[in-house]
């Protein structure tokens, strides 16, 4: 990976496309959002990927992140909170709680950053009608 200075931050260019990464919002995403947006997007592939795997059918799949920081520290990131919502038809809790478990034995992300940011995962489910 190759980062190249800008103007006011830094840009890299990926696969699918330009990434500026900027303190300023304005000039591009925040690391704190890229660290966030990488563990929650890890952390719901994997599950989808569980999922799908076992054949369990979901219409839609929303992930709410809710970010605790330290201003004492640099603004380090302390705890990030998941909360999925999932929809579809004849949802078990209990096996998408433990799916949930797996999942984040194998998303690289979370294991990346499990012994310095509490992670802490929760699901509900919304029941759909055919």
């Amino acid at each position: 990976m190759d980062f190249h200075m800008k103007e006011e931050g830094i840009r890299i260019d990926l696969g699918y496309g330009m990434l500026d990464i900027s303190s300023d919002e304005a000039h591009g995403f925040r690391p704190f959002q890229l660290m966030v947006a990488s563990i929650a997007g890890c952390s719901a592939s994997v599950f989808r990927k569980i999922l799908k795997k076992q054949r369990i059918d979901i219409e839609d799949m929303t992930i709410t992140a809710e970010v605790e920081r330290n201003p004492d520290q640099a603004n380090r990131i302390e705890r990030i909170d998941l909360h999925y919502i999932i929809k579809g038809h004849h949802l078990d809790d209990e096996k998408l709680y433990k799916n949930l478990a797996v999942a984040r034995k194998n998303c690289s992300m979370v294991r990346s950053v499990e012994d310095s940011i509490t992670i802490e995962e929760s699901l509900e489910t919304v029941e759909l009608s055919r």
